[in-house]
This record gives C-alpha cells, structure tokens and sequence, in this order.
C-alpha cells in the first residue's frame, strides 16, 4: 500500500491536516522501542486507499531529541513514500530547510503552505507559483483548520514526482533566496 508522510515542525498543523484527510480512519501508537506518538490513517488517492502517517515534529533530519529521532527514523524507513511537506507560511523559511533536505534525499514532495491566513493577516507576502517554479514541486496554500486547500493539496498529491536539488540551488542562486 502506498504511504504518505506528512512531516513539518512541531505546530504547523499536521495533526489538523491529517485529521482533514483521514477522516475518522485513525490509528495512534507509539513508535517501537518509544513513548514517541504518532498517527496513521487512511484516505483514497487515485481510487486506492493509502495510508497516511502524522509523524512527529523535527526541525531537520539532524535530530536533536528523541521525537525528531523518530521522525527521521519513519522517514529512512519509508523510501517509496511520498512526503507532504507542512510548513507554517508565517514562518516559511524554517520550514522550507525541512522541505530542501527531504527533497535532497529523492523523495516526491509536495509543500503544503499551511496557515496561509495567519500568513497574509500577517502581511506575509509569498508568490506560491513562483516558488512552486523554484522548487520543481507542488506547493499548495492551505488552511487546514478550515479545510481550505485540501482539494487542491489531494490532486497534487496524486500527481507528485521528486525534484533535483541541484535544480532548485540553480535557481535561487543568486536571487538572494526571496520568493516573492
């Protein structure tokens, strides 16, 4: 069975979107060997169901505490898994470390631009096409409190493929790293 992974840091809403896309289909558990929580559920993608895993919050896949351990962990053992990359938009550029180093392991990303209202409340400005341009991955602005996105976030999900790093360091080299 397919897998999806939706990985980010603590408190950007991965918890809130994975409640949104696997409904009432939940398993929590505790990693093997670990008081470490995490969730699986199920949803459908291309009329197959697939599981999709919650997996603990990390900052980067150079763990610092044990739940970060866990994550990179679920993440190297998952190598045909695709990765929705949550990342708070108030706040992109930490989480885009995250979405950088996961995509230089090989693994199809999608970037789910999570809190997008709290972002442009906040008069944080982000062109998600152009980062999507930079990036070679799909990169959706979502609300997932709301379920605003969510449409969007699953087609792309279906159609998500990896992306080159060398690409995506091509293109921002030189433009200061902005994405607006």
């Amino acid at each position: 069975m397919k897998k999806v992974l939706l990985m980010g840091q603590a408190n950007v809403g991965k918890s809130a979107l994975f409640n949104r896309l696997a409904g009432a289909r939940v398993t929590e558990s505790n990693y093997p060997g670990t008081t470490v929580d995490f969730a699986k559920g199920r949803m459908r993608l291309n009329h197959e169901d697939v599981e999709i895993i919650d997996v603990p919050g990390t900052f980067s896949l150079e763990p610092k505490d044990k739940a970060e351990e866990v994550a990179v962990r679920m993440l190297e053992q998952e190598k045909d898994a695709l990765v929705v990359c949550i990342i708070d938009s108030s706040k992109i550029e930490r989480g885009l470390y995250l979405a950088l180093e996961i995509m230089e392991k090989g693994y199809p990303v999608v970037v789910a631009l999570n809190m997008w209202d709290v972002a442009k409340n906040g008069n944080v400005k982000i062109n998600a096409p152009k980062l999507e341009q930079i990036l070679g991955v799909p990169v959706v602005p979502t609300v997932a409190t709301r379920g605003e996105g969510l449409k969007e976030l699953v087609l792309r999900i279906e159609n998500a493929t990896s992306a080159s790093i060398e690409e995506v360091m091509e293109k921002v080299g030189g433009k200061g790293g902005t994405f607006n």
